[in-house]
C-alpha cells in the first residue's frame, strides 16, 4: 500500500493544462485540484455529487452514464451518483486517487474523453452548493500553540499555556447538528451572561460574537470501534479538508466554560466551505512540522518520522469582514488577517491517532476542526478575541467604522489556498456567513455564498 504522505504523481504536474479553458490559471480550481462537493441546479430536486474544474462542475451522475472509466475509478464514479459524498469517502484514499487520476487524464488537453465529459459540465453560476456529506460526529481540536498562548495571556498572564498543551492534542466534542454550508446566515445567539459580578446572570443576546479561522478535516475510510489507529496509518483515514468558521459567543463562553468547557457559546453554528480538497491534491504543499527545537519531544504513539518530515501542510487562511455600511457604499471587504495551517502544533495524523487511541471509532463524513489557527504575529490572529485583545482595543474596518466584536449585518468570509515555490496554486474556496439579529424569524439557509447588500 502506498503511504498517503509524499505520493506526488502525474496529477500534480504544474505543466498540465485542460481543455476546460477557465481551469488554466484558475486561482482555486485548476486541473491539479479537482475537489469534491455536492450541488443542486435550478429545478433539480435531488442533490448531486460533483467535481470542480475552473468555472464548471462535473456532474458525476451524468458522467457515470457515459461509462468512460474502468476498475476502481468506475466503482468510485458509481458511488458518486448518490446525493452525498459519504459512500465515496468510505472507499478510502485508493478510490479517491483512482477517480482523481481518471478525471485528470480525461480533462487534459487532447483527451479522447472530451466529448463525454463536456456533456456532464455544469456552469457554477447555475448551481447552489449543498452540504458535501452527512456529518455524524464533530470534534474540535485546539492545535494552534500561538492561539492558545495569545488567549492564555488574556486570562492567565502568569501562566498562559497550560502544562498539558505540548503533550496532548486538546479537543472537545461539538454538535454536528448545527454545522451549515457556506452562505447560511448566522442568527445572533443568546445565553446566560454574567454582566455584573454582584448580580445573578441574565439570559440575553451575545454582545461579543466572534469568528474562528479553522481548517475542517473530513474522515474518509472509517476507523472501527475498539481499534487504535497507528500514526503511520492515520492519513489512510483522511479524505480531505475545507475551511471552517467556528462561530463563538465570548461573553456566554466566559460564564459557562468552567469546569467542562464551552456549550451554548459554540453549539449554535459552525460554517464550512462546500468543496472538499482531497488529501492527494494537498501533497505538493506538505512540509516538516514547525516546532521549536525544545518542543520536538512527544510520546511514542504520536511520533512518526514521516509525520515529522512531511506532516505539516502550508494552507494559507485569510479572513475578510464587510459591514452593511461598507456593502452599501460598495467598499471592498477589510482583510483582517492571514495565517497558515503550517503553524499548527499538532498535525492531522496526530489528531486522528490521539482521537482513536482508546478505541473511539471514526465514521466516514465525521468532521474534525483544527481549532482557531493563528501565527506568531498580530496580523496572523485567527479571531477578534486576539485582534482586539479581548475587546479592549478597537479594530478599524473602514474610515468610519471600528469593531471589537461582530455587529448585526457584518459578513465574515474565510478563504483558503495553497501555493508552493514552483508556482502551483490550488484553492479551498471560501466560507461566508452574515450576522442577523436574534429577533429575525427567517434565516436564509444557503445563498451559494452570495448575499444581497
Amino acid at each position: 500500500m502506498v503511504h498517503p504522505i509524499n505520493c506526488l504523481n502525474e496529477t500534480h504536474q504544474i505543466t498540465l493544462e485542460s481543455w476546460v479553458s477557465s481551469a488554466n490559471g484558475h486561482d482555486a480550481f485548476p486541473i491539479q485540484n479537482l475537489p469534491f462537493g455536492v450541488f443542486k441546479q435550478a429545478g433539480q430536486q435531488q442533490a448531486r455529487c460533483g467535481v470542480a474544474i475552473g468555472d464548471y462542475i462535473i456532474d458525476m451522475h451524468r458522467l457515470y452514464a457515459e461509462h468512460i472509466f474502468t476498475g476502481l475509478a468506475d466503482a468510485a464514479n458509481e458511488a458518486l451518483t448518490e446525493r452525498t459524498l459519504n459512500r465515496f469517502m468510505a472507499m478510502g484514499v485508493e478510490a479517491a486517487g483512482a477517480i482523481r487520476l481518471s478525471l485528470s487524464r480525461s480533462l487534459r488537453t487532447g483527451s479522447q474523453h472530451k466529448s463525454a465529459v463536456s456533456r456532464a459540465l455544469v456552469p457554477m453560476t447555475e448551481v447552489i452548493m449543498q452540504m458535501p456529506c452527512d456529518i455524524g460526529d464533530y470534534t474540535d481540536f485546539y492545535s494552534s500553540i500561538h492561539h492558545a498562548t495569545s488567549v492564555g495571556k488574556l486570562f492567565r498572564p502568569e501562566n498562559p499555556l497550560l502544562p498539558n498543551y505540548k503533550w496532548i492534542p486538546i479537543a472537545y466534542h461539538g454538535r454536528a447538528s448545527s454545522i451549515y454550508v457556506s452562505g447560511t446566515q448566522v442568527k445572533r445567539p443568546k445565553g446566560q451572561v454574567r454582566v455584573d459580578n454582584k448580580q445573578p446572570p441574565i439570559l440575553k443576546p451575545t454582545e461579543r460574537l466572534d469568528y474562528e479561522v479553522e481548517l475542517g478535516v473530513f474522515i474518509g475510510k472509517k476507523a472501527s470501534p475498539y481499534d487504535s489507529v497507528n500514526i503511520t496509518q492515520a492519513e489512510q483515514h483522511l479524505f480531505g479538508v475545507c475551511m471552517l468558521n467556528d462561530w463563538s459567543a465570548r461573553d456566554i463562553q466566559a460564564w459557562e466554560y468552567q469546569p467542562l468547557g464551552p456549550f451554548l457559546s459554540k453549539n449554535f453554528m459552525s460554517s464550512i466551505s462546500p468543496w472538499l480538497i482531497s488529501s492527494e491534491a494537498l501533497q505538493p504543499f506538505r512540509m516538516p512540522m514547525q516546532r521549536a527545537e525544545q518542543d520536538k519531544h512527544t510520546i511514542d504513539y504520536l511520533f512518526c518520522e514521516q509525520n515529522e518530515k512531511l506532516g505539516a501542510l502550508d494552507i494559507q487562511m485569510e479572513c475578510y469582514l464587510s459591514s452593511a455600511k461598507m456593502r452599501q457604499n460598495k467598499q471592498p471587504p477589510k482583510k483582517l488577517s492571514q495565517t497558515s495551517f503550517k503553524h499548527s502544533f499538532w498535525t492531522i495524523a496526530q489528531m486522528i491517532t490521539h482521537h482513536t487511541i482508546n478505541g473511539c471509532g471514526l465514521n466516514s463524513g465525521d468532521l474534525l476542526g483544527s481549532g482557531t489557527q493563528s501565527g506568531a504575529t498580530p496580523d496572523e490572529a485567527g479571531s477578534l478575541l486576539e485582534l482586539t485583545q479581548g475587546g479592549q482595543q478597537q479594530l478599524a474596518i473602514s474610515a468610519t467604522e471600528k469593531r471589537t466584536f461582530l455587529q448585526d449585518g457584518d459578513e465574515i468570509e474565510l478563504r483558503g489556498f495553497c501555493q508552493n515555490a514552483s508556482g502551483l496554486r490550488i484553492g479551498l474556496g471560501s466560507v461566508t456567513g452574515r450576522v442577523i439579529s436574534c429577533q429575525s424569524s427567517q434565516i436564509i439557509s444557503n445563498t451559494n455564498g452570495h448575499f444581497s447588500p
